[in-house]
């Protein structure tokens, strides 16, 4: 059994950046210096914003000096790009993480995208230099990636690149945390400040309304091979997103996760997510079916008593919505969710 969510946490265990060579680099930053063949792609880049700049961002692999309003944006990230197009800005070049057209598939995203199709640089943390420098960058983003100090100080030769944030694990930062650094980078920390606001307030009103689900435990799993399932760390972006609705974690379930943002284990260990609600990420209701018909999963309170939801990656993407809880799918997310949570079995 296999779902899209299994091949994003192997891709992720197992990335390796493409190698980015001398000659490579000396190339790209001739094509920046002479521009490229895409060159005249266009960001519908940030405005009023002049005034904020000159900025510096503090990330884990050093310091982003912004000294200019951008005009020209890559995002590297898995869901930075939604971030970006919230404070009005239209990134020329984006990576792509399940082949899914990043800038035309989730509803939360395409209207502001339109009819605007950024370069694909890269898929997941792999970058293409050469297309990256050939957009004539004036600001790469990295938040929820795995970017590596190699790939950095390369990209950094580009243009200022502000990387993940330095006081967390890769891909377990808070949506708060990185929308700030992005608001930041593009002069728009007011707005970026009022979107935190809403999506909080959103949060509120889903707590205020359903106060049942205020210390209740949870754990979000995806089975990718027969037998073995995977578990998310509490700081995972899902994780996060349950846990503003008022959710916790087990000792157990924290305790066998450690610092680690998957976890594997095979179906003999599923007592590590016994919980008031458990969420499976599957691919489609065949995915859905095997799990509910296992033999170990069954024996599960949380199976037998109906307090299992399962989330579909795509129709709807509930699950792509909570994976990049941003302040674009959270909202959607909540529309979709919380329903799941209240419906009678």
């Amino acid at each position: 059994m296999s779902t899209l969510f299994g091949s994003f946490r192997r891709a992720r265990r197992l990335r390796a950046a493409l190698p980015l060579t001398t000659v490579a680099l000396v190339s790209a930053l001739a094509l920046t210096a002479c521009g490229g063949a895409n060159a005249e792609s266009k960001s519908g880049g940030a405005t009023g914003a002049s005034g904020a700049f000159p900025v510096s961002i503090e990330h884990k692999h050093g310091t982003a000096e912004i000294k200019a309003e951008p005009q020209r944006v890559v995002t590297l990230g898995l869901s930075d790009q939604d971030a970006v197009l919230a404070l009005g800005v239209k990134p020329v070049g984006v990576v792509d993480w399940f082949k899914e057209k990043p800038y035309g598939k989730w509803p939360w995203a395409q209207p502001l995208w339109g009819d605007t199709k950024p370069e694909i640089v890269g898929e997941r943390d792999e970058y293409n230099l050469e297309k990256i420098a050939s957009l004539k960058p004036d600001l790469i983003i990295a938040q929820y990636s795995g970017m590596k100090k190699e790939q950095y100080d390369k990209l950094s030769q580009l243009a200022p690149v502000v990387g993940q944030p330095k006081k967390f694990e890769d891909y377990q930062a808070p949506w708060q945390d990185m929308t700030r650094a992005i608001g930041k980078a593009l002069g728009k920390e007011a707005k970026a400040n009022e979107l935190i606001d809403a999506v909080g307030k959103r949060f509120a009103e889903a707590r205020k309304a359903h106060p049942e689900f205020a210390g209740k435990t949870t754990a979000v799993a995806e089975v990718y091979q027969a037998g073995t399932y995977s578990v998310f760390s509490p700081n995972d972006p899902k994780m996060l997103f349950l846990a503003e609705l008022g959710f916790t974690v087990t000792p157990k379930f924290r305790e066998a996760v450690g610092t680690k943002n998957v976890a594997d284990f095979s179906f003999e260990r599923l007592d590590i997510v016994e919980a008031d609600r458990l969420f499976w990420l599957v691919a489609d209701d065949a995915a859905a079916k095997q799990i509910k018909e296992d033999k170990l999963y069954s024996k599960l309170k949380v199976a037998q008593e109906g307090r299992d939801v399962y989330l579909p990656y795509e129709t709807p993407p509930v699950g792509a919505a909570m994976a990049f809880n941003t302040v674009l799918s959270i909202p959607y997310a909540i529309d979709q969710v919380v329903p799941m949570l209240t419906a009678k079995k």
